[in-house]
């Protein structure tokens, strides 16, 4: 535990937190859009025969946590593909904002009486449900106003791709209300991050920070497209460790992408 400009901020990690719920509904936002500045269309790819939209839900539903999902996607005709896999695989959609994404995620969550965000973007076709399952449950103890497992002024040791985070509605109501800057507006939770007292950067207990597996790039498509052809069967059955351990056996795969630079989500 440590603090910096007046903030509080606790390193946390996985462990047992039996008996902490809080009766909140923890709730899944995931924004998702066609345009993209560095690879076009990217939730619409499809893998086996399904968008990787559609991976992205199917990993999600399996956290044990969540009590719901949205998809926040714009008003652009050209996100009408994203409505009609959303409501295909059975989950909620909002239609809002294209540039104001914070905007468009308070309109959702208000839409939806969603108590807490569990804020994961569309870009994230390894999405593993138990990391998801840890941070909610950290969050759920109550002792923090934000969560994240990506923190940008902090050491972080998820690979990128598995990016989770959680805030109330009050504190994201609060961010609609107050935040001005553009970035605030576009990024969603910069002004929670600036503005929280009680922030918790969620830490694994393995460094895995190396490893990339999101998607916003060719290179990382040709990674993920590798790591989905040895694991994917039907069954989104492989999670954080067994991914780790076959990119250590396979060090090229890993290779493919490391020169790839992460735009900043917060």
């Amino acid at each position: 535990m440590y603090s910096k400009k007046d903030k509080m901020y606790v390193l946390a990690m996985p462990k047992n937190w039996a008996g902490m719920e809080n009766g909140m509904k923890n709730v899944v936002i995931m924004q998702a859009r066609v345009g993209s500045s560095r690879l076009h269309a990217k939730v619409l790819k499809e893998l086996f025969g399904k968008t990787i939209l559609e991976h992205d839900i199917e990993r999600i539903r399996q956290a044990k946590t969540i009590d719901d999902i949205i998809v926040a996607t714009t008003t652009s005709p050209h996100d009408d593909a994203i409505e009609d896999v959303a409501i295909r695989c059975g989950v909620k959609v909002f239609r809002g904002s294209e540039n104001d994404v914070l905007d468009r995620y308070y309109q959702a969550a208000k839409k939806y009486n969603v108590d807490n965000i569990v804020r994961i973007t569309s870009d994230c076709p390894l999405i593993d449900p138990h990391v998801i399952d840890d941070v909610v449950k950290c969050f759920d103890d109550g002792e923090y106003e934000v969560i994240t497992n990506v923190p940008n002024d902090a050491k972080f040791t998820y690979p990128r791709g598995l990016d989770v985070e959680e805030f109330s509605f009050e504190w994201l109501e609060k961010a609609w209300k107050e935040a001005t800057d553009k970035y605030d507006r576009e990024h969603v939770s910069p002004y929670i991050y600036d503005h929280a007292v009680r922030k918790c950067y969620f830490q694994y207990d393995k460094d895995y920070s190396q490893y990339r597996w999101t998607l916003d790039t060719e290179e990382d498509w040709k990674v993920i497209q590798n790591i989905y052809e040895h694991f994917y069967h039907g069954k989104h059955d492989f999670y954080l460790e067994d991914i780790v351990k076959y990119v250590q056996d396979n060090p090229d795969i890993s290779k493919i992408n490391e020169m790839v630079k992460q735009k900043l989500k917060h």
